[in-house]
C-alpha cells in the first residue's frame, strides 16, 4: 500500500494540542461540596466514568478523514510482453533403433528416445512466448501435436510418444516435409527444425536434401542432431529362453547427410553420445534461437480512501448522538 499525498499525514500532529488540553482540563475541573463525605457516597455512572469518550472518538475521526486524504492506494503491478517469437517444431525419430540403450541418467542405463523425451522437455520448460510443434517420424513422419503455446498439453502429447507408433524405418525426408509443412504459412520471422535421428535416410518418398532446400525457400532453418555413439551400441534382445538380454548392435548415424541437410538451410549439426552432450546440445540451440522481448511495466492502483471515510462519517455520527443524548453537556 501506499500513500497518493503522503505528506497530509503531517496534519495528524494537529491533534495532539486538543487532547493535551483536554487531558489538563479534566485533572482542573472539579465542583464544590460542603463536605467530602456526600462526594464520597456518589457512585459515577457508567457514562459519567466514560466521559472523555468523545474526545477520542473525534480524534479517531480527524485521524481517518486525514489518512483518507493522503489518498492510501494498493497497487496491482502487471507486465505486458510483446514479442513476434520463433515458431519451432521438435521432429524426433521414433524408430526401432531408439530402443539402444547407450543412454544414462544418474547412473541408471535409459534408451535413447527415452533420454530425449526428458532433455526435450526441458527445452520446452525453458522456452516463453514461442510456438512449438512435435512431429515424429520412423517409416513415415506424423504430427504428434501441431504449433501451439499450450506448454503444457504439448508435454502430455510428448510423454505419449512411443516406439511401435508408427511402422518402423528411418523417414528423415518425409519428416523434413511434414515440418516445413507446419512452418511454411506462418508469419513469424523465425522458424526452426530441430530434427534428431539415430539412424540414415532409408523410408519415405521425399528425398531429405529435396526436402532441406524446400525448407530454406521458406526461410526455415534446420539444426540437425545425430543420437548416439559411434560403432556397437547395447540393444535389448529376447534370447531363445524368453529372458531379455542385451547384444551389442551397430547402427549407423549418417553424420555427413546430416552436415549436408543443416548447411542448406544455414543451420548447424550437432552430435550426441551421451546424455550430457545431448543436454548441452539443445542448451545450445536454445540460447542460438532466443526472442528478443519488449517488456511494458504499468501499476493499475485501486483507492482505498473510501475504506476509511465511511468509518469516520460514521463515527462522527455517532459521537454527534453521544453528545447529544448520554453525555451530554450542561452549561
Amino acid at each position: 500500500m501506499i500513500f497518493r499525498d503522503p505528506l497530509l499525514l503531517i496534519l495528524i500532529v494537529v491533534i495532539i494540542p486538543p487532547l493535551i488540553y483536554f487531558y489538563f482540563r479534566l485533572r482542573r475541573s472539579y465542583i464544590l461540596f460542603p463536605s467530602l463525605g456526600t462526594v464520597k457516597k456518589l457512585k459515577p455512572s457508567f457514562f459519567q466514568r466514560y466521559r472523555h469518550l468523545l474526545i477520542v472518538i473525534r480524534s479517531i475521526v480527524v485521524v481517518l478523514i486525514i489518512v483518507a486524504l493522503a489518498r492510501p492506494q494498493y497497487g496491482n503491478e502487471q507486465t505486458r510482453v510483446t514479442t513476434e517469437g520463433v515458431d519451432i517444431v521438435l521432429t524426433v525419430d521414433i524408430s526401432g533403433s531408439m530402443l539402444a540403450e547407450d543412454f544414462d541418467i544418474g547412473g541408471r542405463r535409459y534408451n535413447r528416445l527415452y533420454v530425449v523425451k526428458e532433455v526435450v522437455k526441458e527445452f520446452i520448460k525453458k522456452r516463453a512466448n514461442d510456438r512449438i510443434g512435435l512431429v515424429v517420424f520412423a517409416g513415415r513422419a506424423y504430427t504428434q501435436c501441431p504449433l501451439t503455446l499450450d506448454y503444457g498439453m504439448l508435454l502430455q502429447l510428448l510423454e505419449k510418444v512411443e516406439i511401435g507408433m508408427i511402422e518402423d524405418g528411418t523417414a528423415i525426408g518425409s519428416a523434413i516435409g511434414s515440418s516445413v509443412d507446419r512452418l511454411k504459412n506462418t508469419k513469424v520471422k523465425g522458424k526452426v527444425i530441430i530434427l534428431l535421428t539415430d539412424g540414415r535416410n532409408n523410408a519415405g518418398e521425399i528425398d531429405p536434401f529435396t526436402a532441406a532446400e524446400i525448407a530454406r525457400t521458406f526461410g526455415i532453418k534446420i539444426y540437425t542432431v545425430g543420437a548416439g555413439t559411434k560403432g556397437l551400441a547395447p540393444f535389448p534382445a529376447v534370447d531363445i529362453f524368453g529372458n531379455r538380454v542385451i547384444k551389442q548392435v551397430k547402427i549407423d548415424i549418417d553424420d555427413e547427410a546430416l552436415t549436408e541437410i543443416a548447411k542448406i538451410t544455414d543451420g548447424k549439426y550437432y552430435r550426441a553420445t551421451d546424455t550430457e552432450s545431448l543436454k548441452e546440445i539443445y542448451s545450445q540451440i536454445d540460447k542460438l534461437e532466443k526472442t528478443e522481448t519488449e517488456v511494458t511495466q504499468y501499476t493499475e492502483y485501486n483507492e482505498l480512501f473510501p475504506y476509511l471515510l465511511l468509518p469516520a462519517f460514521g463515527l462522527l455520527l455517532f459521537e454527534v448522538g453521544l453528545a447529544k443524548t448520554r453525555l451530554r453537556k450542561i452549561p
